[in-house]
């Protein structure tokens, strides 16, 4: 058959691209079209993103891809990451660059909220993991200082929904990102109101919700006349990158209450969950720190989002700084030839969160743990990978104790796939095997659901088919577990939840 062709605008907080997946009915080929850095900018006291530059390298990408594709383009849609939004006024326009989640203004706010509605009630009505960068406090932050910016506001856009307004014209909501807010209740699919009000913010501002698989129309017409995309569509994908990513996960089982396998989305962050048929909203999801996140096919994202390549990345960016440029096949090589389980450290300590010099930090919070200080680039590296997969066992033990069962075996996806070592880690640390792969998940979840959409509908089991058939897998065994389960003791109770 003829084959169609997808446009993906994958965009995360480091660098964001165009793909295009050319579909053939059984095999799905990809291409990376355009690529393009990205990263928050300091303007005027906040920490931003350049909303026109990305749309610019967004719009370079779309002429990129119709010069290559034609008219074998059938649709476009984007994914990014959640929490962070804009708005629009009354009029349809956009009133100010969205701010990132790593910008401060959102200190303090998460007691501040509780202190209205307690915790308890408000993981009640949204299931979500607290973080302070969540939607919510973030729109808390602008009500406490009586911003003209939320008082101006028609509606809430999260990340993606700006990309599809600018791409379509249309100003929608798409779940799987709305449920990173903590404004939205995962049991009834909709928009929290009822904990909103109590926060007293804006309700008009939370509109209409959309499941992915949603066509919203053509181009812009100006859009598709400066692009020569004229007959392609915008059609919503899982918008929230992890819910693409954990679409394009290889398994065969079908989302129940009890999988017998969990996913880690390993990138910046590593996303560690299970894919259910239903939400689990319940004390032991609360105390665990587990969050409700929207998938596709209104499936449940049951995860915790831990530290993941955060820390190398930072490292490497500090020693590039200070002179000494380093690849990360160059870091990796160096960790493998260091000895093992010298130095383990909570890599979600706040100390690691943004700090000026990552290396640094690692050493001091290794020094205040008690543990070992590691010197070298090569224990540094080491350190901080090993910690990684550590937290991912910790968290795999809790989704056993929430799901009442043993999870079997550990799927490891995204750009991580590529660091065998630490897939190997992970495989050594849990105690399961991991089957790692494909590396690049959120594009091929984002393109397969925009290619197999049926009326709005997305049948996993037919993604999942066509991910298998597409793409060379990895396996890690585990072993030297006992070596682990040693070296994990001595920081029983001292991992951050």
């Amino acid at each position: 058959m003829a084959r169609s062709v997808a446009l993906g605008i994958d965009l995360g907080a480091s660098g964001g691209r165009v793909v295009s997946g050319a579909f053939d009915g059984r095999l799905i080929e990809l291409e990376e079209i355009h690529r393009f850095e990205n990263g928050p900018v300091p303007v005027g006291g906040e920490l931003v993103w350049d909303l026109v530059r990305l749309w610019q390298e967004v719009v370079t990408g779309l002429r990129a891809a119709a010069s290559r594709h034609g008219g074998s383009v059938h649709s476009v849609g984007v994914d990014t990451w959640g929490v962070d939004f804009a708005f629009l006024d009354g009029d349809g326009s956009l009133l100010a660059n969205p701010v990132c989640y790593r910008d401060p203004r959102t200190r303090g706010m998460l007691a501040a909220a509780e202190r209205v509605v307690p915790r308890e009630e408000i993981f009640a009505a949204t299931g979500l993991q607290f973080m302070e960068i969540n939607s919510l406090y973030q729109l808390l932050a602008l009500r406490d200082r009586r911003s003209s910016l939320l008082a101006a506001a028609d509606r809430i856009l999260m990340m993606p929904d700006i990309f599809h307004w600018l791409l379509s014209g249309e100003a929608t909501n798409e779940h799987t990102n709305a449920s990173t807010s903590q404004c939205y209740d995962p049991q009834r699919r909709d928009w929290a109101f009822g904990m909103l009000e109590r926060f007293d913010l804006p309700k008009k501002i939370f509109g209409g919700l959309v499941d992915p698989g949603t066509v919203l129309g053509g181009l812009r017409r100006d859009l598709a006349d400066e692009t020569g995309l004229h007959s392609a569509r915008v059609v919503v994908p899982g918008t929230h990158d992890t819910a693409s990513a954990v679409a394009a996960v290889p398994a065969s089982a079908p989302p129940s209450a009890r999988p017998d396998w969990c996913y880690v989305s390993l990138g910046t962050w590593a996303l560690v969950g299970a894919e259910l048929d239903r939400p689990l909203v319940t004390p032991a999801c609360l105390a665990h720190n587990f969050t409700n996140e929207g998938g596709i096919d209104g499936t449940t994202r049951l995860l915790k989002n831990i530290c993941g390549l955060w820390l190398v990345q930072q490292c490497r960016a500090s020693w590039a700084r200070a002179g000494t440029s380093w690849s990360w096949e160059q870091l990796t090589a160096l960790a493998s030839e260091a000895p093992p389980l010298t130095t383990l450290i909570d890599p979600n300590h706040p100390s690691l969160v943004a700090p000026s010099d990552m290396p640094d930090a690692i050493r001091s919070l290794a020094r205040a743990s008690g543990e070992p200080v590691p010197e070298s680039t090569a224990a540094v590296v080491r350190t901080a990978l090993e910690s990684v997969a550590a937290a991912v066992r910790r968290t795999i033990e809790e989704l056993d104790a929430l799901l009442g069962r043993r999870i079997e075996r550990v799927h490891v996806v995204g750009g991580g796939v590529k660091n065998r070592l630490l897939c190997q880690m992970i495989a050594d640390a849990s105690g399961r095997p991991v089957v790692a792969g494909p590396v690049e998940a959120t594009a091929i979840g984002n393109l397969l659901v925009q290619l197999l959409a049926h009326e709005g509908r997305i049948d996993l089991r037919e993604v999942r088919a066509v991910v298998r058939d597409s793409f060379e897998l990895a396996h890690f065994e585990p072993r030297d577990c006992d070596r682990w389960s040693g070296s994990l003791a001595r920081l029983a109770g001292g991992l951050q939840r």
